[in-house]
């Protein structure tokens, strides 16, 4: 392999062998994402090195190597990424102009980091679907909570910050012009709210030989109170003609954005049977962690494959399967203890994820569990009842 010379660094370039000692993985996070594409990564002899701020976060004691640095910093991220073959992300927020640099050198990064850099922005995201014919809620793009009482006629919306929001965060509904006070004073985006009967989820791949493959079409249920994903399943529940539009119209984004690796496209499916784009995450995704015993193959395992170029693995359900997100308990803080645990091991059909954060808070993503069975209805029954008997507490 010979490296190139950038800025009086040496780059290391692509290696055609994509496992071994001789082959480096570079992920941006250490989080649970990287630890679970990590688990995968072993079965192929693929060393995964990974960056993170946080000493203890999951990956820190299962990676090849991991090195502590901020992931929105050039200088960190420059270093890092020098001696990688490939390089991807397991959350969006990195510095992408050190990845725009590294790419240039001839390190792969997957996804491109100008895709990176779009999504880090909802207003570009919301822009790419408007010119690109994608349906999605209508929106304004405004600079300042001021700038809500030009848009009244769009009211109710949702505000979302344009960058840094996640999981909920920077989010918040602005019903009436009295909510505008306590809005967001900042640049964002004013989405109109929809009335959607399904929010659906489709995990989408694709190879740098443009090889696509889809996974099929799951349902979600949040929490209202959080924002956050605590409950899925797999197959939907949606008609057929559903489930084809939303496998194609997840092969034409990866397909229009030219992305390489694994994109998760959320949808609302309204009272008419219409599907809207509401976001997209290009990495794994909350809603593809019950692909790990519900099909044949896993989304990290996909994702893996993607960005080392290999042949994408086949996506059929090999049972029905529900994720359960395991959050910490509301009432706790403090160092980590799995209550219920032996009572989701005794469960037919039950797999439990701990994500080994060694402290638990209010309602950090801390596991998941996910429930299969031949019978939809029976894996969803378990589900329920290992929700109401699990919790993550504290000592």
């Amino acid at each position: 392999m010979e490296d190139i010379l950038v800025k009086g660094t040496y780059i290391c370039s692509m290696n055609s062998i994509w496992y071994g000692n001789n082959f480096k993985l570079g992920v941006l996070g250490g989080g649970q994402l990287g630890r679970m594409l990590i688990q995968e990564a072993i079965n192929y002899d693929v060393h995964v090195h990974c960056m993170d701020n946080d000493p203890d976060a999951p990956c820190s004691k299962i990676a090849n190597s991991y090195t502590l640095g901020k992931l929105t910093d050039y200088d960190d991220v420059m270093n890092f990424g020098k001696d990688k073959d490939v390089i991807t992300v397991e959350i969006e927020h990195v510095n992408v102009q050190a990845l725009k640099e590294l790419e240039a050198a001839g390190v792969k990064v997957y996804p491109q980091p100008h895709i990176l850099e779009m999504i880090q922005d909802k207003g570009l995201q919301k822009e790419f679907y408007q010119n690109n014919g994608i349906p999605t809620a209508p929106f304004a793009l405004v600079n300042s909570k001021e700038e809500i009482f030009d848009n009244l006629e769009l009211l109710p919306v949702m505000q979302k910050l344009r960058k840094g929001g996640y999981d909920g965060k920077g989010v918040q509904a602005v019903k009436t012009e009295a909510d505008i006070a306590h809005g967001f004073d900042g640049p964002c985006v004013l989405e109109s709210f929809v009335d959607f009967k399904k929010e659906l989820s489709v995990i989408v791949a694709r190879n740098a030989k443009g090889e696509i493959k889809t996974f099929p079409t799951v349902e979600c249920e949040f929490s209202k109170e959080l924002n956050l994903v605590e409950f899925l399943f797999s197959p939907a529940e949606i008609s057929e003609e559903v489930e084809v539009r939303s496998q194609e119209l997840a092969k034409e984004i990866i397909e229009k954005l030219d992305m390489v690796g694994i994109l998760a496209i959320e949808y609302f499916l309204t009272q008419e049977d219409e599907l809207l784009v509401n976001e997209i995450a290009p990495r794994p995704h909350n809603s593809g962690h019950h692909t790990i015993e519900a099909n044949l193959t896993s989304q990290f395992e996909q994702h893996l494959r993607a960005i080392t170029n290999t042949p994408l693995g086949d996506t059929a359900i090999v049972q029905p399967g529900v994720m359960i997100n395991v959050l910490g308990d509301p009432n706790y803080e403090g160092p980590t203890v799995y209550d219920g645990l032996d009572f989701v091991m005794q469960q037919a059909g039950a797999y439990a994820h701990m994500y080994g954060k060694a402290s638990t808070k209010p309602n950090r993503k801390m596991g998941h569990i996910t429930v299969i069975n031949p019978d939809l209805e029976k894996a969803k029954e378990t589900a329920r009842v290992i929700k109401s008997r699990f919790k993550v507490i504290s000592e």
